[in-house]
């Protein structure tokens, strides 16, 4: 997966916009204005590339213990979010989109009603 597969993949999802919250290296992208993924552009273009995605808590445990490709989130909370890598991974790029949307519908279950029904 390169990083243009990512960014078109995330876009095209109801209600998402992208955004540099943080610095001008950590793209992250929201539905309704709440996070679901964000990646290191930096450490995409030398190969180390991963996808923070959040996860329900048992799943992301399980994820863990399953492949080495996910590993607790990198500066979030480590129950609630994956550190995905996306190179050099047991990892399949069908399977990193499933986490991507995982990720997408643990974020709008929490979203108030209102915005919910936006997204139908």
């Amino acid at each position: 997966m390169n990083i243009e597969d990512y960014r078109n993949y995330c876009m095209n999802k109801r209600e998402v916009t992208e955004h540099f919250p943080f610095d001008d290296d950590v793209l992250v992208f929201k539905v309704c204005n709440k996070m679901f993924a964000l990646a290191s552009l930096s450490k995409w273009e030398n190969g180390e590339g991963f996808i923070n995605l959040k996860c329900n808590s048992d799943y992301a445990e399980e994820l863990r213990a399953e492949y080495n490709g996910v590993t607790p989130g990198y500066h979030m909370h480590k129950r609630l979010w994956n550190s995905v890598k996306v190179h050099d991974t047991d990892l399949s790029t069908k399977l990193i989109l499933e986490f991507i949307d995982h990720s997408y519908d643990e974020v709008v279950k929490s979203l108030p009603k209102k915005d919910r029904e936006k997204l139908k």
